[in-house]
C-alpha cells in the first residue's frame, strides 16, 4: 500500500501530541522525585527549577558545521560605542544598531555603526568617539573610516540606521533614528551625503527606535515605517524610586512600564522628496505598543507587504495590507500578537513550505518565539475562507526553553554553512545592572543555532568561535557576506565597547548563489520581491529584506546555500509590480545581478 506523506497540519498535530506527552512525563518525574517547586516563578536569571534544564537543548552531536573568527582588528574597525558612563536611564540602555548597505554601489556592502554620544543626563559628552561612523568596504577584507568625508557631522543619541533609496536615483540614502530628532541623509552619488530632514519632513523628535523601508502601496517609491518607543520624560526624583522584576530590583527610570506608549509613524513617500505621515488614526499607529522595531513581509503571499511590529511589555502588532493603502489589525486571529517583551525580529522560510515564518526575541524569563506560518495549509474559517494564522513552535524545534536565561536583541536567519537550510543567530545582553556597580550591565553569551533538518535547532556558539566564549552586553547586529567569499558573516554592536565582526571561516566545498535584484522605474532595490531557487530536490524561497533584526539592517542581497548541487535548475522572481520571471541560465558560486524594468499603475 502506498504511503501518503503527512501534511504540515498533520505533522504539526502529531508533533504537538508527542511533545505534550513528553512534557507531561518530564513534569511527572520532576515533581515525583524532587521537592515541589513553584514553576510559575522564574529565578532572577530566567531559569525555572526542574524544568528549563530538562527541556533545553544546548549542543548538537557531531562536528560543529561552521567556524567564525573576530576580524574587527584586521578589518580596521576601531569604533567604540557609548563612551560615557551610564546613568541608569532607559534611553541609554536600549543600545544602538548597525546597517549594511552598498552606498557607493561598488558591489561590496559598507557598514554604518550607530553611536550614542554620551549620557543624556550630562553635557560632558565626547563628540569624537561618540560619533556614528561609516566604514567603506575596500573589497579586500578591510574597511576605511569615511565618516567625516561623507558628511556625517552630527553626534547624536543614535539608536537605529536603515538604508533605502527614497528618491529612486539608484543609490542608497540613510535614515537615522535617535533619542531626539531623527535624520534623513540623501546620497549625492559622489560619496557624500546631505541632511535633507527638514525638506523631507521626517524629523520626528521623540524616542524613536527601529525603522523599516518598504513600498507598501506598490506605487514604486520607498515608504518608511518608524517605531517609537515610549513617552520618556526624565525626572530626577524618579532615580530614587525602584521597581522589581523577577526578584531583581530595577530602577524606575529603566522600566518601560513606567512610561506610556508612543504612537508609530508610517511615512508615505509623496514622490517629490517629501513624506506624509498616514499612520494617525489607523491600526499601524500601534497606539498601545511600546515599539522597538518592525518587519515588512508578505505573510499571505498576495503581493502586498504586511507589517509585524515588535512591542515591549505590550501585545505585538500584526497588520494585514488590504491593497488599497489601508491595513487591518489581525493580531488576535493570527495568534501572533505575543504579549511578551519583544525586541528582535527575523523572517525566513525555515521549513521550505513556501511561506515566511517569524522569529521573535524576548526579555529574560520569557522564551523566544518561533511563529510558524500556516498560510500554505488548508485551514479554513467558518465561511470557508483560508485562515491566516501562526503557531508558536519554539519549544518543538529547540528555540524556546534555551532562551529563558537571556535577554534577546538582534537576530537573523542565514544559511551559515551553505547546506541549503537556514540557521539562526541571536545577540543577547542583560538590562539588569551589577548590584555593586550600577555603571555596568550584566553580560550574556551570544548564540548561534545550527539547523539539523528534521530535528530542529542546536546552539553551537561557543564551539563555533572562541570570540563567543566570553559574554558581553550585545544589542544591534546584522549579517552580510562582506568579503564576497560565499560565506555569511555577522557584525554585532557591543554596548559600551567595541563591536564584533564575526568572519565566517568555515572550511567547506559547498556551493552557493547570491542574487542581487535591481529594477528601474522606482523601488530600485526591489524591496518585497520574492525569489524561488530550485537545484535538484533542494527548493528555497526568500524575500528581499524589508526590516527586522534589532535597530539594524542586513543587505537586500539574497544568499542561498546549495549544499553539493553544482548547478541551478531554475530561479523564479516575483517582482513587486506583479511580473513573474523564470531564469534557467544562472550558475552557482557567484554574485548574480538580476535587473527588471518595473511598471506601476498610474492610479496607484
Amino acid at each position: 500500500m502506498a504511503r501518503h506523506p503527512l501534511s504540515k497540519r498533520q505533522r504539526l498535530l502529531l508533533r504537538w501530541g508527542v511533545l505534550s506527552l513528553l512534557a507531561a512525563a518530564l513534569l511527572f518525574v520532576a515533581f515525583t522525585f524532587r521537592q515541589p517547586v513553584d514553576v510559575t516563578t522564574p529565578n532572577p536569571d530566567g531559569s525555572i527549577e526542574g524544568l528549563t534544564s530538562v527541556l533545553s537543548r544546548e549542543v548538537a552531536t557531531g562536528t560543529v558545521p561552521f567556524r567564525f573568527e573576530d576580524a574587527r582588528r584586521t578589518a580596521g574597525i576601531d569604533f567604540i560605542h557609548f563612551p560615557a558612563r551610564r546613568q541608569s536611564v532607559l534611553p541609554e540602555d536600549m543600545g544602538s544598531g548597525l546597517a549594511w548597505g552598498d552606498y557607493d554601489d561598488d558591489g561590496d556592502p559598507d557598514l554604518f555603526l550607530v553611536n550614542f554620544r554620551g549620557s543624556i543626563l550630562s553635557d560632558d559628552t565626547d563628540q569624537g568617539t561618540g560619533r556614528s561612523a561609516l566604514y567603506r568596504n575596500e573589497g579586500d577584507g578591510t574597511f576605511t573610516d569615511v565618516t567625516a568625508a561623507a558628511g556625517f557631522e552630527h553626534a547624536t543619541f543614535g539608536l537605529a540606521a536603515s538604508w533605502g533609496d527614497y528618491d529612486s536615483d539608484g543609490d542608497l540614502d540613510l535614515y537615522l533614528t535617535n533619542y531626539g530628532p531623527n535624520l534623513l541623509y540623501r546620497n549625492e552619488g559622489d560619496a557624500t551625503f546631505t541632511d535633507v530632514t527638514a525638506m523631507a519632513e521626517v524629523g520626528d523628535d521623540r524616542f524613536s527606535a527601529g525603522s523599516a523601508w518598504s513600498d507598501y502601496d506598490n506605487d514604486g517609491d520607498m515608504d518608511l515605517y518608524v517605531s517609537t518607543y515610549v513617552n520618556f520624560v526624565y525626572d530626577d526624583r524618579d532615580r530614587q524610586r525602584a521597581t522589581r522584576q523577577y526578584g531583581a530590583e530595577t530602577p524606575y527610570t529603566l522600566n518601560p512600564s513606567s512610561y506610556s506608549a508612543a504612537t508609530n509613524l508610517l511615512y508615505r513617500n509623496d514622490g517629490d522628496g517629501t513624506f506624509t505621515d498616514v499612520a494617525a488614526g489607523t491600526p499601524v499607529a500601534n497606539p498601545t505598543g511600546r515599539s522597538l522595531g518592525a518587519v515588512w513581509f508578505d505573510f499571505d503571499l498576495d503581493g502586498w507587504l504586511d507589517l509585524y511590529v515588535a512591542n515591549d511589555v505590550s501585545d505585538n502588532g500584526v497588520y494585514r495590507n488590504q491593497g488599497d493603502g489601508t491595513f487591518v489589525d489581525i493580531g488576535a486571529s493570527s495568534l501572533a500578537a505575543d504579549y511578551r517583551g519583544a525586541m528582535g525580529l527575523a523572517v525566513g522560510d525555515y521549513e521550505k513550505d513556501g511561506d515566511l515564518d517569524l522569529f521573535v526575541t524576548h526579555w529574560i524569563a520569557q522564551e523566544n518565539a518561533f511563529f510558524e506560518n500556516m498560510h500554505t495549509e488548508n485551514w479554513k474559517d467558518d465561511h470557508g475562507k483560508r485562515r491566516l494564522f501562526f503557531m508558536d513552535a519554539a519549544d518543538r524545534i529547540g528555540l524556546g526553553q534555551i532562551s529563558l536565561k537571556n535577554v534577546g536583541w538582534a537576530t537573523g536567519f542565514a544559511d551559515l554553512d551553505n547546506d541549503g537550510h537556514l540557521d539562526l543567530w541571536v545577540v543577547n545582553g542583560n538590562t539588569l545592572e551589577f548590584e555593586d556597580d550600577n555603571s555596568h550591565l550584566k553580560p550574556q553569551l551570544m548564540q548561534l543555532f545550527w539547523q539539523d533538518p528534521g530535528k530542529g535547532f542546536f546552539e553551537v556558539g561557543r564551539q563555533a568561535s572562541s570570540a563567543l566564549a566570553t559574554p558581553f552586553v550585545g544589542r544591534g547586529g546584522a549579517h552580510a557576506d562582506y568579503d564576497g567569499d560565499g560565506r555569511v558573516d555577522i557584525a554585532v554592536i557591543v554596548h559600551g565597547g567595541q563591536p564584533l565582526l564575526l568572519h565566517n571561516v568555515s572550511v567547506t566545498d559547498r556551493h552557493w548563489i547570491t542574487l542581487r535584484l535591481r529594477q528601474s522605474g522606482g523601488n530600485t532595490r526591489a524591496l518585497g520581491a520574492r525569489v524561488l531557487v530550485r537545484s535538484g530536490p533542494l527548493e528555497q524561497m526568500a524575500q528581499v529584506g524589508t526590516g527586522g533584526s534589532y535597530l539594524s539592517q542586513s543587505p537586500t542581497d539574497l544568499h542561498f546555500g546549495l549544499k553539493d548541487h553544482a548547478s541551478i535548475d531554475e530561479v523564479t522572481i516575483y517582482w513587486p509590480d506583479g511580473t513573474v520571471e523564470q531564469r534557467a541560465d544562472i550558475k552557482p558560486d557567484r554574485v548574480v545581478l538580476l535587473t527588471h524594468s518595473a511598471t506601476y499603475a498610474a492610479d496607484k
